[in-house]
């Protein structure tokens, strides 16, 4: 088999750096990282889950009905997918100090730069938001707030 064909199907990662992949099932995922109230989060590759050295990714759900504590996720860029549910995430307009609801469904992404203070709603009376979070540090940095 040359470089570019894929290994057939269930054949096992043989050799150089493939060796090195790191498969992550979801029910191996740890909830041993930062929370805010109202949200589940679990880590996925982390430092301590996978070696990673430069990124944090994870789940998180909101449960129906709730609100997320306010909080930030200090130096880190956070990206967001969207998998189920249609959850809200909230932020304050700096120049006119308004509330701003960016309401999503599944397939949606959403960016939050570094120090922005904001938190997810889940509007839904019956069905659990889910999102996937990639960011740009390692360390799952959360600083929970009193206010946005």
């Amino acid at each position: 088999m040359s470089g570019g064909e894929p290994a057939a199907a269930g054949a096992p990662a043989t050799g150089g750096a493939c060796a090195q992949l790191k498969l992550i099932r979801a029910g191996d995922l740890s909830a041993a990282t930062a929370q805010t109230s109202g949200m589940i989060r679990a880590a996925a590759i982390s430092g301590e889950l996978t070696g990673a050295r430069s990124l944090w990714m994870g789940r998180t759900e909101l449960l129906p009905g709730v609100n997320s504590g306010d909080h930030h996720h200090g130096e880190s860029e956070t990206g967001i997918y969207v998998v189920a549910g249609a959850p809200v995430f909230v932020c304050r307009d700096l120049a006119t100090g308004e509330l701003i609801r960016l309401e999503t469904k599944p397939g949606d992404y959403v960016w939050v730069p570094p120090h922005v203070p904001h938190r997810e709603e889940n509007p839904s009376p019956d069905e659990v938001a889910v999102v996937v979070i990639a960011r740009s540090t390692q360390e799952a940095i959360v600083v929970n707030l009193d206010g946005l």
